[in-house]
C-alpha cells in the first residue's frame, strides 16, 4: 500500500508540473488545466481510499456533502462567471484554499487537547495557520475591492504603521507559546485572528492598480500555506502541490513587480496617490483640449493604415468587447492592414488577464505581442488604437517624477503616428494619474461604450 500510496502522489504530481508547463501558453492552457484536474482527482480519490476505514457514516456523509458543494460551485462559478469578474472569482478561489489550509492545520493541533506539539508538527501548523489566514482575509478584501464594495483607493490611518508591526509581533510571539507551552483552543484562535488581522492591515493599503500583483502574492502564500499541510500530514501531493503554486506565484509576483517598475516593498505599502482629473470631456488639466472624433472618420483612418497596433485593457472587459475588437481586426486584415495586439503585464486586474481575454474571442496567439517585443514597433505604427486602457500608456511613467506611476515601464504608445483612444469619460486610470497623451495633437478620443464603439467603426471600416 505504501509503494501504491507513493506511485499515486508521484503520478499526481507529474500532472501538476505539466499542466502548469502548458499553462505557459494561451494555446495549451486548457489542455494544461484538464491535465493539472485529473492530478488532483486522482489524489483526492486515493486519499479517500487511505482513510475508508477511520470513516464514520457522519463523516462519509460530511466529505460527500463537501465535495458536491465545492463542484457545484466551482463549475457554476467558472462557467457563470463573466470576464470581467474572472480577477473577483480568482481572489475568492485563492482566499478559500488559504482558509482551508489554515484550517487542515487548526484541527490537527486541536488533536494534541491542549499540550504543546512538537516542533517538526507544530511549526509548520503555526505557519499554515498564520499565512493561511493572512491569504483568505486579504483575498477577501482585495475582492471587495475588485467588486467595488470597498473602495480601490488606499485605505490608510494614524498609526497603521505600528498597528501592523505590533500584530506581526503578537503572532510570532504567540507561535513561540504555542510550541513551548500550550496548543489549546485559546492560543489557536487568537493566532488565525492574528493571521486574519494581518491579512486585512497588508491589503488595505493597497491601492486597485496594484491588485494584479496582490493577487499573485496572495496565491503564492495559499501555496506556502498549503505546502506546511502537508509536512503536518506528512501528505507528498500536498507538499508538491503547495510549493508549485508557492513558487510560481512569488516568481509570478516578482515580474508583476518588474513590469510595474517599483519594488514589492513600494507595492505593499501603496505608494501610489491620487492624481488629477480632468473636469469634463473637452478640457482637461489647466483648460487643455483633447480632439474628439467620430466613428466615420476614424474608421475610415483605420481601413487605409498600413499597420494597426491595438492595445486593450480593463475598460475593454468590462464592456465585454472582445469579440467585437477581434472582428474589428479581421475587417482591417482583409483590407490589407497589418494588425497587432500590444499587450502590457499590468493591463486590467489580474496577472494575464487580457491575454485571457482575447483568447476568449479566439485572437490568433501570434499577433499578441509583449511589451518588451512590441515597444520598437509603435514608431512604425500609422494608429494605435487603445481600448480602454490608460496608466499603461501615460507618458508620466518615463517624464513625470512626481507622478504616482514614475518609472512604470509602458507601451510606447506616444511614438506612434496617430492614436485612437476608445474612453468613456475623461477619469484617470487606477493610478489616479491624468494621461498627457489625452491632450496630444495627434490623439483623437472616441468617447462611450467600448463595445458599442468598436461596433460602430466595424461599420465604418467595412464602407470605407
Amino acid at each position: 500500500m505504501a509503494i501504491a500510496t507513493s506511485l499515486i502522489y508521484l503520478l499526481s504530481a507529474v500532472c501538476f508540473i505539466v499542466g502548469l508547463k502548458f499553462l505557459s501558453s494561451p494555446t495549451s492552457a486548457r489542455r494544461g488545466n484538464r491535465i493539472a484536474a485529473v492530478g488532483m482527482a486522482l489524489a483526492v480519490a486515493w486519499t479517500l481510499v487511505l482513510l475508508r476505514d477511520s470513516f464514520t457514516p457522519s463523516g462519509i456523509a460530511i466529505c460527500v456533502a463537501g465535495g458536491a458543494i465545492g463542484a457545484v460551485a466551482g463549475t457554476v462559478g467558472a462557467r457563470a462567471v463573466k470576464m470581467v469578474a474572472v480577477p473577483q472569482m480568482v481572489a475568492l478561489f485563492n482566499g478559500v484554499g488559504g482558509g482551508a489550509a489554515a484550517l487542515v492545520a487548526l484541527s490537527e493541533l486541536l488533536k494534541l487537547g491542549g499540550n504543546h506539539p512538537d516542533f517538526l508538527t507544530g511549526l509548520p501548523s503555526a505557519f499554515a495557520i498564520v499565512i493561511g489566514g493572512v491569504s483568505f482575509a486579504g483575498s477577501m478584501i482585495a475582492f471587495a475591492k475588485l467588486q467595488g464594495l470597498v473602495t480601490a483607493t488606499p485605505i490608510t490611518y494614524r498609526g497603521q504603521w505600528v498597528v501592523n508591526v505590533l500584530l506581526t509581533l503578537a503572532w510570532i510571539g504567540l507561535v513561540g507559546i504555542l510550541l513551548a507551552v500550550s496548543s489549546s483552543a485559546a492560543v489557536l484562535t487568537v493566532l488565525l485572528a492574528l493571521g486574519l488581522a494581518v491579512g486585512v492591515g497588508m491589503v488595505l493599503p493597497i491601492g486597485g492598480a496594484n491588485m494584479p500583483v496582490v493577487i499573485s502574492l496572495l496565491n503564492a502564500f495559499t501555496g506556502l500555506a498549503v505546502a506546511a499541510s502537508g509536512f503536518v500530514l506528512d501528505n507528498f501531493a500536498l507538499i508538491v502541490a503547495g510549493t508549485l503554486v508557492g513558487a510560481s506565484g512569488t516568481l509570478l509576483t516578482k515580474l508583476m513587480s518588474d513590469a510595474m517598475g517599483r519594488s514589492l516593498v513600494d507595492i505593499l505599502f501603496g505608494t501610489f496617490r491620487p492624481g488629477l482629473v480632468s473636469a469634463n470631456a473637452d478640457a482637461g488639466v489647466d483648460g487643455r483640449t483633447t480632439r474628439v472624433g467620430s466613428p466615420d472618420d476614424l474608421g475610415t483612418m483605420l481601413a487605409y493604415s498600413r499597420s494597426v497596433i491595438i492595445v486593450p485593457g480593463y475598460g475593454l472587459a468590462v464592456a465585454q468587447g472582445q469579440h467585437v475588437v477581434r472582428e474589428l481586426a479581421d475587417v482591417l486584415e482583409q483590407r490589407g492592414v497589418e494588425v497587432k495586439y500590444a499587450i502590457h503585464p499590468v493591463a486590467g486586474r489580474m496577472p494575464g488577464h487580457m491575454n485571457v481575454l482575447l483568447a476568449e474571442a479566439n485572437v490568433p496567439y501570434e499577433q499578441l505581442k509583449e511589451m518588451d517585443a512590441v515597444n520598437d514597433e509603435f514608431k512604425r505604427a500609422d494608429v494605435v488604437l487603445v481600448v480602454g486602457a490608460n496608466d499603461v500608456v501615460n507618458p508620466a511613467a518615463r517624464s513625470s517624477p512626481g507622478s504616482p506611476i514614475y518609472g512604470m515601464p509602458i507601451l510606447n504608445v506616444d511614438q506612434a503616428h496617430n492614436v485612437v483612444f476608445l474612453k468613456r469619460s475623461m477619469r484617470p486610470g487606477f493610478s489616479g494619474a491624468d494621461n498627457d497623451l489625452l491632450y496630444d495633437p495627434k490623439t483623437i478620443i472616441l468617447f462611450g461604450d467600448a463595445k458599442e464603439s468598436l461596433t460602430k467603426l466595424v461599420a465604418a471600416a467595412k464602407a470605407s
